[in-house]
């Protein structure tokens, strides 16, 4: 039989058992590719992701969801090209009016001004990510261990794994992330908020997201998981900026929370441990 974790134990992921359940005005039988294109709803083609058992089908449906935040971000990308445009020529417009003004002492209080404007940011001190790591003997984990000390190791490699294999699942259909581990995978922050994604598909828009705002996509993951999904931020976005690739486990803690906040509001399914 197989095992799933209760609630105080580490996490054990069924990756194909989620609560998503298909709109009942979506069709049941398989869609043509030409039907998936036609769907504008990220929430929809997921949740016939999570349906599909045909390789092809789920293929397919894949297919039509990256097709999908591909267009969305190229249109919000030209709408974008399109503001920046416009403001640069205002830009222009205003620096041939205001060039016929400029003395010298408008010179150097420009440049003061772009000094200070340099110098706001500061270095800050040491954060919590060390405790969090310290403190990865989570007391539920800790008490799941100590009821079963001789399975205790092999199941917790084995849960990490599972736990990895459904991180990668969830956010197969998402350009842009490609999971193989606990540290580099996550350290720009996309995989955080396509993972988040997945579960709040409207909570933000997924395809304008910049993989070189670590910060911003620090910050909208967290944020919204925290208040959509009760997770709370056990990681400091100002360590995890200080850092090349973020420290597996506390990564790994992390998710496992997250996880268990899912599975508490009923958009994860998991087997109770026998």
């Amino acid at each position: 039989m197989e095992e799933g974790p209760d609630e105080g134990a580490a996490v054990a992921v069924s990756a194909n058992e989620t609560s998503e359940t298909t709109p009942s005005d979506t069709p049941s039988g398989t869609l043509t590719s030409q039907q998936l294109a036609a769907i504008e709803d990220e929430e929809v083609l997921n949740k016939l992701l999570d349906k599909a058992v045909d390789f092809d089908e789920r293929r397919m449906i894949r297919a039509a969801l990256r097709d999908l935040l591909k267009k969305k971000r190229e249109k919000r990308e030209k709408e974008r090209g399109s503001r920046q445009d416009d403001l640069r020529q205002q830009a222009l417009s205003k620096a041939g009016t205001g060039r016929m003004g400029m003395n010298r002492g408008g010179q150097t209080s420009n440049h003061q001004h772009k000094s200070h404007m340099h110098s706001q940011f500061s270095a800050s001190t040491t954060s919590s990510l060390s405790k969090t790591t310290d403190s990865m003997a989570n007391p539920a984990i800790a008490t799941a261990h100590q009821s079963s000390p001789v399975a205790a190791a092999p199941n917790m490699k084995n849960v990490k794994q599972m736990l990895l294999d459904w991180c990668r699942a969830k956010t197969e259909p998402y350009e842009g992330v490609e999971i193989h581990n606990f540290s580099s995978s996550w350290s720009d922050g996309i995989a955080f908020c396509a993972l988040v994604h997945r579960f709040f598909p409207d909570a933000f828009e997924y395809s304008i997201l910049n993989p070189n705002a670590r910060k911003d996509n620090f910050e909208l993951a967290f944020s919204t998981a925290e208040r959509l999904a009760d997770c709370p931020p056990l990681l400091d976005v100002e360590d995890l900026l200080r850092m090349h690739e973020p420290d597996w486990k506390c990564v790994y803690t992390y998710i496992q929370e997250l996880y268990r906040c899912l599975v508490e509001k009923g958009l994860v399914k998991t087997k109770k441990k026998l």
